[in-house]
């Protein structure tokens, strides 16, 4: 049994969802974007360990790490490419990366 009651994880998880959703569709930075999106991500897991551990299926705990390399190798490529798009155009705005536009 869990020390805190269930509800809380919960609540918890989907207030960091939330919170990465707002980050994703009000900001216009692409590296917190990025980092919303891992917020994301991590309140999924944070469902997956939950609940993993209250049914006591190790599956959800696999399945936290394969999200977390997936989530860092997402993280590794977007940071390589906002680099780049730094060095070539000197800002992250999304608004601005219009290159792959036909």
């Amino acid at each position: 049994m869990l020390p805190v009651p269930l509800e809380h994880y919960l609540v918890l998880a989907g207030i960091l969802f939330v919170i990465g959703v707002i980050g994703v569709l009000i900001n216009r930075n692409a590296i917190v974007t990025l980092m919303s999106v891992e917020l994301m991500l991590n309140a999924a897991n944070l469902l997956l360990v939950v609940f993993s551990r209250v049914y006591g299926d190790m599956g959800g705990q696999l399945m936290v790490f394969f999200v977390l390399t997936v989530a860092a190798a997402e993280a590794s490529v977007g940071l390589a490419i906002l680099v780049a798009v730094y060095r070539r155009k000197g800002s992250i705005n999304i608004d601005g990366l219009n290159l792959l536009k036909g």
